[in-house]
């Protein structure tokens, strides 16, 4: 497990494509779970450890993960991801073209979700039981086949970034769900919680963790790494 930040209060980790965040019906363990014993083990800690979960990521998804360590932690952070203290960065590869601006664009769409089917509809105007859904996007680098975009979360809605990309034309790399020619070798998709930005529920000072870029080849030329 890869731990990017700990204190008392909080914990960080690198989550990878393919874990889950909290247990669910596959009965899988969750990441949850294994810092749960990182924790017990690191610090000797009798009895169960205490971890609350503020925010998941897809099962395909990898990158940066925050959870609280207590109480006081939880409770803040919960009203801080809620209020949009919180700012998360995200990198996505998608195919070239259509050819994305380097300048930051705005996408608004309004989504509706298929719980049978997990998975997230766009529209562009509102419709019944739909979610106004936004973030802000821009190339940060371009190949000949794909292109590395960089995303920023206005909302927090379930599939966004990988439906809102759909709907413009540009499914992530690997997402068969939505849209791509195939998947990626291990069943991920190119989508990263690259960094996450916040004022320290307790301290209150400024808190700004990333992720490091996947061993891949393509993630490696399209960031340079």
């Amino acid at each position: 497990m890869d731990v990017l930040y700990e204190d008392n209060h909080i914990i960080i980790v690198n989550k990878r494509s393919g874990e889950i965040v909290q247990g669910d019906k596959t009965g899988d363990v969750p990441l949850s779970d294994l810092v749960k014993a990182y924790i017990k083990e690191k610090y000797a800690k009798p009895g169960a450890v205490f971890l609350g979960v503020v925010h998941r990521l897809d099962r395909p998804v990898s990158g940066v993960v925050v959870f609280a360590r207590t109480s006081k932690a939880l409770t803040r952070l919960n009203d801080m991801f809620r209020n949009g203290d919180v700012h998360k960065t995200y990198w996505a590869i998608v195919p070239t073209p259509p050819a994305l601006g380097e300048e930051p664009a705005t996408l608004t769409h309004w989504l509706t979700r298929n719980e049978q089917q997990n998975k997230a509809y766009a529209y562009n105007r509102e419709v019944p039981g739909a979610k106004k859904a936004v973030l802000r996007y821009r190339r940060k680098a371009q190949g000949e086949r794909y292109q590395l975009v960089e995303v920023q979360l206005m909302t927090g809605r379930h599939h966004q970034i990988r439906c809102q990309l759909a709907a413009i034309g540009c499914p992530i790399k690997g997402d068969l769900k939505y849209g791509a020619r195939r998947s990626n070798p291990d069943g991920s998709i190119s989508l990263l919680a690259r960094r996450v930005e916040f004022l320290h529920p307790v301290s209150k000072q400024p808190v700004c963790v990333e992720a490091p870029i996947p061993d891949d080849n393509l993630w490696k030329s399209l960031t340079n790494d």
